[in-house]
C-alpha cells in the first residue's frame, strides 16, 4: 500500500483565494481570528496539493478550487472532487508553519502528526501517559526527555486521527511501543540521516523509523516516525504500510499556478 506525505510552509500559501472552493471562501470569510485563518488556509493547501498528486491531477488552482476537505460526522476529513467524495484516505496536521498532509488509499486507517520538540512537564506526563510511557520516559537520559515525549505524544496524536476521534478519547487508552528503543541524543542527530539496518554506505537520507502504537488490546497500528532539527513526524496506517513516500515541495512561485505535477520520491 502506497502512502505519500506532503509538507508545506505558511510562507508558500499564495495570497490569492482562487484555488479555493466558493463554500471555503465562505467559511474562511466567517474565520476572525488571523492565526486560525492562517492555520486553515495552509490546511487546504497541502491538502489539496497531496490529493492532486496522488491523483495526478493538474495542481493549477482551477483543479485545486475542485477539492474540497470537508470534515465528516466525526470531524475527519474527507475528500471531495468535483461535490464527490473521492478515492482517498487523508489526515492533515500543522505546526509552527508547517503543514502535512498524508495521502492512502480508501478505506485506510491513516493518521499523521508534527509535533514541536519543547519542554513538558512531569504532569502533563502523568496526566496522558500510559503507565508503560511513563516508565519510557522515567528512564529516559534528561537530554533526550523533551525528544521522547514529543515522539510519545506525536505517536498518540497520530493513532487517535486513525480512530477517528481525536483527542475526545482518553489519551492513556492508547499506548506507544518504540522499536529498537528509545533515540538518544547522538542517535536522533543522526536519525535522519541513518538506519540501523544498513551499513553506513548504503544510508539514505531522511530514513523514517517504526513504532507501534496498541489500542483496545487487539488493534495495532503500524507506524513510522522521523525526528528532524526540533520536528516530530508520526505516521500510523492500517493496513500497515513501507515508510511514506514524501514529496518534493511544490515550486514556490506560485503566482499563476503554473507549477508541474508532482512525481513521487521515495526515501526507502
Amino acid at each position: 500500500m502506497k502512502v505519500i506525505w506532503l509538507e508545506q510552509s505558511a510562507g508558500d500559501v499564495p495570497s490569492e483565494e482562487n484555488w479555493l472552493s466558493a463554500g471555503e471562501l465562505s467559511l474562511l470569510s466567517g474565520m476572525r481570528i488571523p492565526k486560525r485563518r492562517s492555520d486553515w488556509q495552509l490546511g487546504r493547501w497541502t491538502a489539496k496539493h497531496a490529493v492532486a498528486a496522488y491523483l495526478k491531477l493538474p495542481s493549477g488552482a482551477q483543479t485545486l478550487a475542485t477539492i474540497e476537505i470537508r470534515p465528516d460526522a466525526s470531524g475527519a476529513p474527507e475528500v471531495f472532487f468535483d461535490n464527490s467524495l473521492a478515492k482517498v484516505s487523508v489526515s492533515l496536521s500543522h505546526r509552527s508553519g508547517i503543514g502535512a498532509c498524508a495521502v492512502a488509499p480508501p478505506g485506510t486507517m491513516l493518521g499523521c502528526d508534527l509535533e514541536l520538540i519543547e519542554p513538558r512537564s512531569e504532569a502533563f506526563v502523568t496526566d496522558y501517559f500510559s503507565a508503560d510511557e511513563q516508565t519510557i520516559v522515567a528512564r529516559t537520559l534528561a537530554a533526550d526527555r523533551s525528544r521522547v515525549i514529543a515522539l510519545l505524544w506525536s505517536a498518540k496524536e497520530s493513532a487517535l486521527k486513525a480512530l477517528r476521534v481525536g483527542l475526545r478519547l482518553d489519551t492513556r487508552c492508547v499506548r506507544v511501543t518504540l522499536d529498537g528503543g528509545v533515540p538518544s541524543v547522538a542517535e536522533a542527530r543522526s536519525e535522519t540521516t541513518a538506519s540501523p539496518s544498513l551499513p553506513p554506505s548504503e544510508r539514505t537520507p531522511e530514513e523514517w523509523f517504526p513504532f507501534h502504537v496498541w489500542y483496545a488490546e487487539d488493534q495495532v497500528f503500524h507506524g513510522w516516525r522521523q525526528v528532524s532539527g526540533e520536528l516530530v513526524r508520526t505516521l500510523v496506517a492500517v493496513p500497515s504500510s513501507p515508510p511514506p513516500i514524501v514529496m518534493p515541495m511544490p515550486s514556490r512561485r506560485h503566482p499563476k499556478f503554473k507549477s508541474a505535477i508532482l512525481h513521487p520520491k521515495t526515501v526507502c
